[in-house]
């Protein structure tokens, strides 16, 4: 009797996509927080500011985003809003919801921040454009985008 196809122990060649995968994100990771560090924020306060500078977003969306506690999110919006990188508005579709919103500067400094993220860069440039297509399309297929 056959094994299941989600039961069977992966094989090699993808448990090193998975390992490289991994070290990705780690980098990924430790560039974020150094490019946050940079302006003087935390990773937690530059990925929400990240957010915010798409578009403002209510205390509950924000925390289901960054998977974590309402109260957590209260506070991280307390300090960007004290360094004038975000602000709380009335939602204008229901006035009894608040919208956090990046200001002006925090824009800036969330595209300071994107900009900012060295680690792949260089090995990107490396790449044709053909390779990064190819790239981007295999990260949205395996995202289910």
């Amino acid at each position: 009797m056959a094994t299941p196809p989600n039961t069977r122990r992966p094989d090699e060649l993808t448990m090193e996509v998975v390992e490289l995968i991994g070290d990705v994100v780690a980098r990924f990771y430790a560039d974020y927080e150094e490019a946050a560090a940079a302006h003087a924020l935390t990773g937690p306060q530059a990925r929400l500011l990240s957010l915010l500078s798409l578009e403002p977003l209510p205390m509950r969306k924000l925390a289901h985003k960054l998977k974590c506690e309402p109260s957590n999110v209260t506070g991280i919006v307390d300090r960007l809003e004290s360094r004038g990188l975000a602000e709380r508005r009335p939602d204008p579709a229901d006035r009894r919801v608040k919208l956090a919103a990046a200001t002006d500067e925090g824009r800036r400094v969330a595209r300071d921040l994107r900009e900012g993220l060295r680690f792949a860069r260089e090995p990107l440039a490396g790449l044709s454009d053909e390779e990064r297509r190819s790239l981007r399309d295999l990260l949205r297929r395996m995202l289910g985008a």
